[in-house]
């Protein structure tokens, strides 16, 4: 079968669906990833699913491609055909991975031409006309996005077994990823189109289907980022709701896995870590006649560029001189890089900044549970950088969510894993100053050793529950590119 018979067929498939019932925290963080975004990760979410009747699973949430303006066009933001876009799972304890989902996209020019004097010219449009959800409304689509998706058991650099994930909903091993949201007169509808691209999956290996989607959503992410930049440049302690997010205006391109939770723990313990990569190819060179699908020609193996588990690490705890080098790292390799947790910048930068005290506890053994550990009691496990679920722990519904999560007394909250509600902003910057202290006393430190520990840091822009929906995919529909 051709490219373009291949994304025909699945596009009706898709159409044939829509007629039955519906069933920054680290953007550029780095200064390799300023010239690669559509593989850099942004933010990283993994939450008992807190959807009714979806208690029995973990979604887990990729961002890429930050800081996106909706008017982006004619070309919008695809994700790298080039590249591999990882969600690993240990569930071991080892800082490697035993489970990884590896997304891999193929985007196609659908070749709509139109009839101009003598000759059919192609047409410089992603549609050809409004995308509508009825019979034929899908044809006038004239750029699409497949992606297949691949279990891998075992390290990826050392399989144990590769198997393909199914499309319960179309058949066969691919999906398809709705266009960006160009505006209402292309997309009358924008949800409505982007819900047939949400798909029931079949894992291998793992009993009970799960559900994917992959398609550009509103920012998911609240940030004062341009003054905490300018030198925290608000009022550390003022209210949490006093500025607008700067990132309220973006989009983001969102890859959202919602999977049993037996799956993850693979029959280990409850508590799971994971985080999300991205790899290109080592070898890419300019195609002296490029196409669509091919505008660059690579070979040899993948290479790793982009990393995120916990939020903000990158940004605001590695050092300038290494924040390349965490991207390219492991979480079983963090021992090199655990001075920057154990002897922490930032809360000395506030201290010179505003005066506090900064804590005085070397080795920081209250960020190591943060960050590298886990938090004892709830979800200690193993040793490396990466994000951390306990999966016995019932999740918490939208409306009775805290903001400051497990500081704020829910255990289903951050740093128990993250749901796109907690303000991990606020929460962060209250561990690096030594909450923990004061929290779980005599656990890691002392109160004494945090003299400004119970301030109520902030950066002033606030992230709650009520900003994002209860039902997957959870984050909400992308800003349409124009305002008419």
């Amino acid at each position: 079968m051709s490219s373009r018979s291949k994304v025909l067929a699945v596009l009706a498939l898709l159409a044939v669906v829509a007629m039955a019932p519906a069933m920054a925290s680290s953007h550029r963080e780095a200064p390799a990833i300023l010239g690669m975004p559509q593989v850099d990760g942004t933010d990283f979410y993994m939450f008992r699913s807190y959807e009714s009747g979806r208690e029995g699973y973990v979604t887990l949430i990729a961002n890429y491609i930050p800081l996106q303006d909706a008017y982006g066009g004619p070309n919008y933001f695809p994700l790298d055909a080039d590249a591999l876009y990882d969600i690993r799972i240990d569930n071991s304890g080892d800082g490697v991975e035993d489970l990884s989902f590896v997304f891999d996209f193929y985007n196609y020019d659908l070749g709509i031409s139109l009839p101009v004097g003598d000759a059919r010219v192609a047409i410089p449009l992603l549609a050809a006309g409004p995308v509508v959800v009825q019979p034929g409304g899908l044809a006038v689509l004239n750029q699409a996005t497949l992606y297949s998706i691949s279990t891998v058991r075992g390290p990826i650099a050392d399989p144990d077994s590769i198997a393909m994930v199914s499309n319960v909903d179309a058949g066969g091993t691919f999906f398809a990823k709705p266009l960006d949201n160009a505006g209402l007169k292309t997309f009358p509808d924008y949800e409505r189109y982007a819900s047939l691209y949400r798909s029931d999956i079949s894992i291998p290996g793992c009993s009970g289907s799960g559900r994917v989607f992959v398609g550009q959503r509103k920012e998911s992410f609240a940030v004062n980022l341009g003054e905490v930049f300018d030198l925290v440049n608000l009022n550390p302690v003022g209210a949490r709701d006093a500025e607008p997010s700067d990132t309220a205006d973006k989009n983001i391109t969102s890859i959202i896995l919602e999977i049993p939770t037996t799956c993850l723990t693979g029959g280990h313990g409850p508590v799971v870590g994971a985080w999300t990569t991205a790899r290109l190819p080592r070898v890419r060179t300019i195609n002296p006649s490029p196409t669509y699908e091919a505008p660059l020609l690579t070979s040899s193996d993948y290479v790793q560029v982009s990393r995120l588990g916990m939020p903000l690490v990158n940004e605001v705890v590695i050092g300038v001189k290494d924040k390349n080098l965490f991207n390219s790292a492991q979480p079983a390799g963090d021992a090199a890089l655990a001075t920057y947790v154990t002897n922490p910048t930032l809360p000395e930068l506030l201290q010179i900044l505003f005066g506090v005290q900064a804590p005085n506890n070397f080795p920081r053994t209250d960020l190591l549970a943060a960050f590298v550990t886990g938090v004892t009691g709830l979800n200690e496990f193993g040793f490396g950088e990466m994000q951390r679920l306990n999966v016995d722990i019932a999740p918490t519904p939208k409306a009775s969510q805290n903001n400051l999560g497990v500081l704020g007394g829910d255990l289903a909250g951050f740093p128990n894993g993250r749901r796109p509600g907690d303000d991990v902003v606020d929460i962060e910057l209250r561990v690096a100053m030594g909450v923990l202290c004061h929290a779980f006393p005599g656990v890691y430190c002392d109160p004494a050793d945090a003299p400004s520990g119970t301030l109520p840091y902030t950066d002033g822009t606030l992230q709650d529950a009520s900003q994002f929906d209860d039902e997957f995919p959870y984050l909400l529909t992308p800003l349409a590119g124009s305002p008419n």
